[in-house]
């Protein structure tokens, strides 16, 4: 039987938790993908930061450290991992429920798969892309799509035009004029970020381009100048200085520019801080 809200929900309210790790299995439960490359992730998979678990949960990130560790030492097993780098969203899932043999006290029925089924949880890349239509993505329909697929994938910081720029030329050099949509999320997946020997071979463009980006790099510049330890004495410091609204606004300013989870952004804000002298490193 496959698994459904319904059928984790039970289980979750079923498992002696504590109050706070029953509502914090339940934001991941509302996050869970439940069909395959819906916003990028894979069936049974919810992407979040800790920081945005944290803010959702109105605790701080140590008290947080000890609710996920409280989920995954119960039977609802909850793993956790961060395959596309740092400042990536960590990857979330209810591994008790990856054996289809589970308890039958808990078995889903039919009446209960509304949420699996609705028509917003199905593969959000559909139809088909004509390689040599628009080279700019922002006048097609792809756009928005690649921005809400990109933050749970490798290719989470690259700017949304340069994904759209590479998938152009990696079908340009195998002659496909028209592919499935679905090839785009699944060159997303597959997007590499270390060295060039990890691009496509046949690729004309051998780096990548998250690297190439200066826009980018800067970016990483400035998250490189502070180390990420020290972020409550930067933010303290930073705050004093410019006053709690201009720090927000600086934070929001880089999210907006670079499109970047909020803690990268912070990270940023308090490294530009500190290469121009406002804060001490």
């Amino acid at each position: 039987m496959e698994p459904t809200t319904g059928l984790i929900l039970r289980r979750i309210t079923q498992t002696d938790l504590s109050v706070s790790a029953h509502k914090l299995a339940t934001l991941i439960l509302d996050g869970i993908a439940w069909k395959d490359g819906y916003n990028g992730l894979s069936r049974g998979t919810a992407a979040f930061t800790l920081t945005t678990l944290a803010e959702k949960m109105d605790v701080s990130r140590q008290y947080l450290s000890v609710l996920l560790g409280e989920l995954e030492a119960s039977s609802l097993k909850l793993e956790r991992e961060k395959p596309n780098g740092k400042f990536a969203p960590w990857l979330f899932r209810f591994a008790a429920f990856d054996q289809s043999d589970g308890p039958h006290d808990v078995v889903s029925k039919g009446d209960d798969t509304s949420l699996s089924r609705e028509e917003s949880h199905k593969t959000i890349f559909s139809g088909h892309i004509n390689i040599d239509e628009a080279p700019n993505v922002f006048r097609t329909c792809w756009a928005e799509l690649i921005k809400a697929a990109k933050t749970a994938l490798p290719c989470w910081n690259v700017d949304t035009q340069a994904i759209w720029e590479r998938f152009l030329a990696f079908n340009r050099a195998r002659g496909n004029a028209r592919v499935p949509a679905g090839y785009l999320l699944g060159f997303m997946r597959r997007w590499r970020t270390g060295s060039s020997s990890t691009a496509p071979k046949a690729s004309s463009q051998p780096a990548p381009l998250a690297k190439e980006d200066p826009k980018m790099q800067k970016l990483h510049d400035h998250i490189r100048a502070a180390p990420s330890a020290n972020r409550q004495f930067h933010a303290s410091d930073l705050c004093r200085l410019i006053g709690q609204a201009a720090y927000d606004a600086r934070v929001l300013d880089v999210v907006r520019r670079f499109g970047c989870p909020r803690f990268a952004a912070i990270l940023a804000v308090h490294g530009k801080a500190v290469l121009a002298g406002e804060i001490s490193r």
